[in-house]
């Protein structure tokens, strides 16, 4: 199994000098199975250019996760490529909505006068997939969904092939549920997680579904994954402030931490 980030950015897209050092697209994790299953997890921005590359590949199916339906986790699913080829099949996963079902909410974002093309009007064969809390198989992936603490209904996955494992939850904040998402972290090899504020800024900023630096780091304590990349940096965060959460959430944990950043690639071989 291998992973790659095509956007890491969260909240608002933030392009420019400031943020190119680890990217300013919004969210988009790329999973390629062993068996060349290609799995998306999140449509923010930068599902554009992983879009263009996979339409470059000619793949013919497509299994899209969706954490949740905030913008910057779908604003860049009008803009990819599979949409549009009537030989594509796209599944598209996510979250049981509130109100209305995932495909009514979809189909609303990506028409007038939201987006310029009708929703009926895209080319490929797309089918909607609701979730709560589940686990299935798919080409030789085991998939788990679980909700987690967020604004509106929110998953988080757990992507194992054999015995190695990735955990995605990009929003979460568990300094109101410290438990929240762990059933899916827990002795992760790859935990990509939230990492959005400082301390101080988290202070200021209570309920507003994300992580500070010192939860992350009991988080990470308590799931103890072999690996942890710190993602859905927030858009006033450049390269230096985001190193300077790094070097906190390194000096507080045991684990492991990098930085999430676009183009950053993550092998997965067999144990």
């Amino acid at each position: 199994m291998k992973a790659r980030i095509w956007g890491c950015r969260g909240s608002l897209a933030t392009p420019g000098e400031q943020t190119v050092r680890y990217g300013g697209n919004t969210t988009c994790l790329e999973v390629r199975a062993a068996s060349g299953k290609v799995l998306v997890l999140d449509a923010g921005t930068g599902v554009r250019d992983l879009g263009r590359s996979l339409a470059g590949e000619r793949i013919r199916e497509l299994d899209l996760l969706l954490t949740h339906l905030h913008l910057d986790h779908i604003e860049g699913l009008g803009f990819l490529a599979a949409l549009f080829d009537p030989d594509c099949t796209v599944r598209i996963y996510g979250p049981r909505p509130d109100g209305g079902s995932l495909a009514d909410k979809i189909a609303g974002y990506l028409s007038p006068p939201y987006f310029p093309v009708p929703f009926e009007q895209f080319d490929a064969s797309i089918s909607f997939v609701e979730l709560e809390r589940d686990t299935w198989e798919l080409d030789g992936l085991t998939i788990t969904a679980a909700p987690v603490r967020h604004r509106g209904p929110t998953l988080a996955y757990r992507i194992a092939e054999g015995d190695r494992s990735l955990a995605f939850i990009p929003d979460n904040e568990p300094g109101l549920e410290p438990e929240s998402g762990l059933e899916l972290a827990a002795g992760a090899d790859v935990l990509l997680h939230d990492a959005q504020y400082s301390d101080e800024e988290y202070a200021a900023r209570v309920g507003w579904g994300h992580t500070g630096t010192s939860h992350l780091i009991r988080y990470l304590d308590d799931a103890r994954p072999a690996r942890a990349v710190m993602v859905h940096h927030d858009p006033a965060h450049d390269g230096e402030t985001l190193e300077t959460l790094l070097r906190k959430a390194r000096d507080g944990s045991s684990c492991p931490v990098e930085l999430g950043r676009e183009g950053l690639v993550i092998d997965l071989p067999p144990s």
